[in-house]
């Protein structure tokens, strides 16, 4: 049957590309999860136990049906359905009859002759099932099989969002019923699932994730209204043009920009599956950028993979002028869930990222309140797995911004950015509209600014850094970046985490933090400004406290007053820079018999080299 975006014509293309990077002994189960015509899940179900789901009823059936279709001998009916129903001249003027073909409405779905015949098919088919003549599946083949009989009468254009205005020849044509095709041999296991991916991704058990969802704003709910209510058989109330059923339950943000970015994110970080493939397309949302960054977050990057592959597509008025349709077919193998690191969309000076992999393996396991002291861009506490997070930032401008990502809703917040983008005409290294924008922000009364005008401003300026002057207003300039599709997976990913997280924001001085020093469950991790590097949140020119050696000393008594308290600590510093040893910490250290982790030489954004390490209290 006609379906917009079907896979018959690569689908031996997409069972080589699984081929070539899954092999196992074991016997695999695959998750088709946006099954549509099941033309994947029927060539691949002698190789797989398969489970299938899509949104749409009627798709469930269709594909259950071509997989079920070797085991259908029709015992208990005694007799060849399919010779039965042709053989058969009986008609029913009913709800199709009546709905869909120029009888009681003017639509032009299907003759009336035909229009008949399909009430006749669908009443004879349940007659048998609820007389118990027909398995589960032979029943879902015979529905499968009455979908393909009727796509081939349609009076449309390929779907059924609307009918032609005049009769197409294969309109006119007598009805068969026929057998849709599908795979001779017998298929493994077999589940079915009839719901949204995001709903029911946690809780399927499968090894191999398979997605092919939408690519454009097409509602497969409202192309293919018809198909539906043949199928549930609810007789519903219609629209009065198209005749279409009520479409609100079966409209799919995958359909949406921006909400189809986050649905990606979170299917990717919360399916059980092992090995994950994707076919999208050219014309879809997401763009290659951000799909491989999604992929590289949750997979091993050594695994990804992106192959090309042209082909004929499926065309209506808005996508006939492309010249070129290909498919790309990505694949990554998932990391275990806890080697995931999640990174702040703010490009913090300092930011741990490259080591939190460091950080983690040095924490004790029996925390229940993590403390991130000096939170800056959160790139610590939001990879912990802690009962109870706590993030304090003595700047408050930075503080509203981390927390902006945990209180808004994330697609009205790529939207609102998006806005400011539109309204500022905002490109990478265009001064004038950047000046503009950040006059615009800075115009506001510090307590009626918005941070995520602050983040739109910050992505654009110099090297996408947070700085303020002496009045708080941001005077970092215009630099030669943007919000791209990386940023934007990070915001996502950052702000789904963010918001699955117990965390508790305080904008106060880390000393303040001593409060919530309860019990030995309690952990407190310090990044604090360093000593010897200078940067533009701790130079003391910014209407913010500096950092130096009174500074340092204050904490270094802050550090030995938790460890009489017996609270466990880790401190993040910098022991050498630029040939230069902070004797005073290494002193410090050796005096108090705490612990030192180096963690190597990290590159700086000046491109100089300094040698960090991390402070603990504990074995």
């Amino acid at each position: 049957m006609r379906f917009i975006g079907n896979k018959e014509s690569i689908v031996e293309q997409i069972d080589s590309f699984i081929d070539s990077k899954i092999t196992s002994n074991d016997k695999l189960t695959l998750f088709d999860a946006f099954c549509g015509t099941g033309s994947v899940s029927d060539r691949l179900k002698n190789k797989f136990g398969v489970v299938i789901n899509d949104n749409l009823r009627w798709a469930t059936v269709y594909t259950a049906g071509r997989l079920y279709a070797p085991i259908c001998h029709f015992e208990k009916l005694g007799f060849d359905p399919f010779d039965f129903l042709n053989q058969s001249c009986d008609k029913i003027h009913g709800f199709i009859y009546k709905t869909y073909a120029p009888t009681e409405s003017e639509r032009m779905y299907f003759t009336p002759e035909n229009a008949a015949r399909i009430d006749y098919f669908r009443n004879q088919i349940e007659e048998w099932y609820r007389g118990e003549l027909l398995t589960e599946s032979e029943y879902m083949f015979l529905l499968a099989s009455l979908i393909e009989s009727v796509s081939k009468v349609s009076n449309t254009a390929g779907v059924y969002g609307a009918f032609l205005k005049k009769w197409d020849g294969r309109a006119l044509k007598p009805i068969e019923f026929v057998k849709p095709s599908y795979n001779e041999r017998t298929p493994e296991d077999v589940k079915i699932y009839n719901d949204k991916i995001e709903t029911i991704i946690s809780n399927v058990e499968c090894d191999i994730l398979y997605l092919d969802p939408p690519y454009t704003q097409n509602q497969y709910g409202t192309q293919y209204h018809l198909l539906e209510t043949l199928i549930l058989n609810d007789f519903p109330c219609v629209s009065k043009v198209t005749g279409s059923r009520p479409v609100m339950p079966m409209r799919s943000d995958w359909s949406k920009e921006y909400k189809v970015n986050i649905l990606f994110d979170k299917i990717i970080a919360k399916t059980k599956a092992r090995y994950i493939v994707l076919s999208y397309n050219n014309d879809g949302f997401m763009s290659k950028e951000y799909i491989e960054a999604v992929m590289k977050r949750y997979g091993k990057a050594e695994t990804y993979c992106c192959k090309k592959i042209s082909y004929k597509k499926y065309q209506n008025w808005k996508s006939q002028n492309h010249k070129e349709h290909f498919e790309y077919l990505f694949f990554v193998e998932k990391k275990n869930p806890s080697n995931v690191v999640y990174e702040s969309p703010l490009n913090y000076i300092g930011n741990k990222t490259r080591v939190i992999t460091e950080i983690k393996k040095g924490l004790p396991v029996d925390i229940d309140n993590f403390i991130d002291a000096f939170g800056g861009g959160f790139n610590v506490g939001i990879n912990i797995n802690s009962e109870s997070i706590i993030y304090n930032e003595y700047n408050h401008f930075v503080k509203e911004l981390i927390e902006s990502f945990w209180h808004y809703d994330t697609f009205s917040y790529i939207v609102y950015m998006k806005k400011i983008i539109q309204r500022f005409k905002l490109e990478r290294g265009d001064k004038d509209s950047y000046l503009k924008v950040r006059n615009y922000y800075n115009s506001f009364r510090e307590n009626k600014r918005d941070p995520r005008l602050l983040l739109v401003v910050i992505l654009y300026s110099f090297q996408q850094q947070v700085r303020f002057n002496g009045n708080h207003e941001f005077n970092n300039p215009v630099g030669m970046r943007w919000f791209n599709d990386k940023i934007l997976e990070k915001l996502i990913s950052f702000s789904r985490r963010i918001k699955e997280l117990n965390v508790r924001f305080y904008c106060s001085d880390y000393t303040e933090m001593f409060q919530h020093v309860n019990d030995g469950h309690t952990f407190i991790y310090l990044d604090p400004p360093y000593m010897l590097t200078n940067g533009s949140y701790n130079d003391g020119k910014r209407g913010f406290k500096g950092w130096d050696a009174s500074q340092e000393f204050a904490l270094f008594n802050f550090l030995d007053r938790l460890n009489s308290v017996g609270s466990r600590f880790m401190l993040s510093y910098i022991l050498e820079h630029k040939g230069k040893i902070n004797q005073n910490l290494l002193n410090w250290t050796r005096d108090n018999n705490y612990h030192i982790i180096e963690l190597g030489d990290i590159l700086g954004i000046s491109g100089s080299r300094r040698k960090e390490i991390l402070v603990v209290n504990y074995e």
